[in-house]
This record gives structure tokens, C-alpha cells and sequence, in this order.
């Protein structure tokens, strides 16, 4: 048998793809070379790997069993040719999770990488439960998540797997600087406190959806506590959307801890209201990690925001 490696990352790709156009676009090839590679496979294993139903393709039981290996074969063989050039290695790191950890992240991921000049990563946004399911099947190396994500998990989690600590992160009631709450709070200042009596009468922006897992939860979804009623004036999942409505003084919402700081927004103490905070974790597979995986898990721990 002379089975390629290259025939196997095609037929990994073809696997996730749902046509083979698709896979073609995905690895930069032609529909046509795709197909050849393939056919080259299924030679070489001596049976067909899909089942094929106009132009899509569909993996049969020897397909599903070859994935499985083929998977496990191209992470070790790109670990060893990784660990073998050391900074020479032209490394595409891949990191999912939700983009809010992906942005809490982004810079000290970057600088975990600088040791590598040939490096590029990928950050690829799924929310926490398609995250770990991604790296499950090898579409990426590393998964940001939450403690809470690892509790879902129970023991469907393989004993390679490897946790790295990243601290917690805290969502805020957040103000912006010209926001009625805000205008008598000196410049210098990063909080101020206020009493339910006195946030009420103000519109709040929220998302209706976790940021984190994805559950659809409509006026809870962002961490809010409270008992009373609020007028919630807009709507949107995307973080960076809910920032700009704090931040031009229309709305207040909860934001991560560290945007708040970064943006110079204005922490609302709300009396009787509970922490709201999440324990980060990257999770990675230590059997198939090159050195550059256990590297980038060593600095996120000692950097960890």
C-alpha cells in the first residue's frame, strides 16, 4: 500500500465538506483533482470510502473508519515535521471558540507565536459545545472555553485531553462616560455605585443569545440577576454592536471585564447584584500537541489576559 498524506488531507476535507466543490474551494484545488486524489484513495485502500449521490459525497462505513485514522495519521505527522524545523516551521495554528474569548485572547495568542516567524493562526468563532466537537474531529488544534463547556462534557472527555487555566473573566454593568449615570463620576474613576431604583429607568442593550454556549435566553442572556423589570431597546448578539450603544450613551449592558477596562467604560456597582464571572480554560489534545501547542499553553497560563 502507498497511501499519500496529501490524499488523505483531501479526503479529510471532502469528509467535512458537504460537495465536493466545496472541498475543492476549501484546499485550493479544482473540483477535478479533488475527485483524482479520491479515486487514488479508494484505490489504495481497495474499497469506496463514499457514498456518492449527484455531487455530494457521502462517507460509508469505510469511510467513517479511515477518518477516524486519517485524522490521528496527519496531526502526528504534521507535529513531527513542526517539531523537527523548530522556529523554521511554517505553523497554522487553528484556536476555536467563542469570539468573545477569541477577542479576550487575540493579543497574548499572537505574542505566544512570535517565537515563530513562518507562524499564522486561525481563530475560528463556534460557540462552546462546536468548539470541542471541532477538536474532537482535528479541525482545530486548541478550543477556548468555559469551565461550565468542561461540566456539559461529563465524561465523554478523552483521557489525552489537556486543560490550561487562563483565569476568569467577569461580565460587567457597564456605562459609558456620557451616560446620565456617568456625568457626575469623576474622570479618574472606573466605577460607581447605584441601587436597582436608580437603573431601571434607563434602556438597556442585551444579546438573546449566551455569548458563550449559544442558548437561546432571551432577557437573561446577558447575566442579568435581577428580580424587577427592565427596558431592554436593543437587541443583538454580536459584542461589539452592544459596546457601541454603551459607548455612545444610548444603553447600559453587561460587557466582559476586560473591554470594559479597555475602553474606558464605567463599571455600574448594582447593589445586591451577583458576580457574574467564568472560568476560561484551553483545551488541547496532548497526544497529538507539537511543541509549539505546549509552548503557546505555557505562555497563556503565565499571561493568561
Amino acid at each position: 500500500m502507498n497511501m499519500s498524506l496529501a490524499d488523505l488531507r483531501v479526503f479529510c476535507s471532502a469528509a467535512r465538506q458537504p460537495t465536493l466543490g466545496a472541498a475543492a474551494l476549501e484546499l485550493h484545488l479544482t473540483p477535478s483533482a479533488v475527485s483524482k486524489a479520491l479515486r487514488r484513495l479508494e484505490g489504495d485502500m481497495g474499497a469506496p470510502l463514499f457514498d456518492r449521490s449527484g455531487k455530494q459525497l457521502l462517507l460509508n462505513d469505510s469511510g467513517r473508519l479511515l477518518l477516524e485514522r486519517a485524522r490521528t495519521l496527519l496531526a502526528l505527522a504534521e507535529q513531527a515535521c513542526l517539531d523537527v524545523m523548530g522556529e523554521r516551521g511554517a505553523i497554522d495554528g487553528r484556536i476555536a471558540g467563542p469570539a468573545l474569548l477569541l477577542w479576550r485572547h487575540a493579543d497574548t495568542l499572537a505574542a505566544a507565536l512570535d517565537a515563530y516567524p513562518q507562524a499564522s493562526v486561525r481563530l475560528q468563532p463556534a460557540f462552546e459545545d462546536a468548539a470541542l466537537e471541532a477538536l474532537a474531529r482535528g479541525d482545530c488544534h486548541a478550543a477556548l472555553v468555559t469551565q461550565d463547556a468542561i461540566a456539559r462534557r461529563g465524561a465523554d472527555w478523552p483521557a489525552t485531553w489537556h486543560s490550561t487555566a487562563l483565569g476568569s473573566m467577569r461580565m460587567l454593568l457597564a456605562a459609558g462616560r456620557g451616560h446620565v449615570l456617568a456625568r457626575s463620576v469623576p474622570a479618574a474613576c472606573a466605577s460607581v455605585r447605584c441601587g436597582m431604583q436608580d437603573v431601571l429607568p434607563h434602556a438597556f442593550a442585551s444579546p438573546t443569545h449566551s455569548l458563550l454556549c449559544g442558548e437561546e435566553r432571551g432577557r437573561h442572556a446577558d447575566g442579568w440577576r435581577g428580580v424587577a423589570g427592565r427596558t431592554i431597546r436593543y437587541w443583538s448578539d454580536d459584542v461589539q454592536l452592544l459596546m457601541g450603544y454603551v459607548q455612545s450613551g444610548r444603553a447600559l449592558a453587561y460587557l466582559p471585564d476586560f473591554a470594559v477596562r479597555a475602553h474606558d467604560l464605567l463599571q455600574v456597582e448594582l447593589a445586591g447584584s451577583v458576580d457574574c464571572s467564568e472560568q476560561i480554560l484551553l483545551v488541547w489534545d496532548g497526544a497529538l500537541a507539537g511543541e509549539w501547542l505546549h509552548a503557546l499553553a505555557r505562555q497563556l497560563s503565565i499571561h493568561p489576559n
